[in-house]
């Protein structure tokens, strides 16, 4: 299996970025059982890994706040074109964005809350998780929704699921249990398939810095 590679990732967004809106409509009921999960209060500050063009801003922006902070990291320059005409349109003055492989983003203070929304690439990079981490307030809320293998015996759906996936990500890597790299980082992690197993939704909280 290959490695994440953010520049792969940009060549395959920019083909994307101008449908993704419309194509990630599907999800949108698990996008906001996500965010719910983060129980966000007003004031706090949270970080949307890979925060594409900004579909999860305006529901975390009404949650922190006029007082809270949203910093969205994204790589894709064509994706982070659309999350900067989203925040103008929309009026988020809470909302941050950092263009930058997530190994390497230039994170600032650190966050109450993280949201992973559909980001497998960065959940199988141990450098972009170790940068992230080193950001969380210990017990830091944690969402995290996202792709999937069913199990086995649905070889069908596996393979539909390989398919579906290959346009949006650079690795298959770590499909059977995507979260399993998260888990150090974690108190304790409950997950919940979705879509047949397809997909899932996982919550936990940030041990924080040893």
């Amino acid at each position: 299996m290959t490695d994440p590679d953010p520049r792969r990732a940009i060549e395959k967004y920019r083909q994307r970025a101008a449908g993704y809106d419309a194509s990630a409509r599907r999800t949108m009921a698990i996008r906001r059982q996500a965010v719910a999960w983060l129980a966000l209060a007003p004031g706090e500050s949270v970080l949307d890994v890979a925060c594409g063009t900004g579909l999860s801003f305006g529901l975390l922006a009404g949650a922190v706040g006029t007082g809270g902070q949203v910093v969205g990291v994204e790589v894709s320059p064509e994706m982070m074109a659309q999350a900067r005409a989203r925040v103008v349109q929309e009026g988020l003055a809470q909302v941050r964005l950092v263009e930058a492989a997530l190994e390497d983003a230039p994170l600032e203070g650190s966050f109450d809350a993280i949201l992973f929304h559909y980001t497998h690439d960065v959940l199988q990079s141990p450098r972009a998780l170790a940068n992230i981490f080193a950001h969380a307030k210990p017990g830091a809320r944690v969402a995290v929704a996202g792709i999937k293998h069913p199990p086995a015996w649905l070889f069908p759906a596996r393979l539909y699921r390989l398919l579906k996936a290959r346009p949006y990500v650079t690795t298959f890597r770590g499909l059977d249990r995507p979260w399993a790299l998260l888990e150090p980082y974690l108190q304790g992690i409950e997950v919940l398939p979705r879509m047949f197993g397809t997909n899932y939704l996982a919550r936990g909280r940030a041990k924080g810095l040893p």
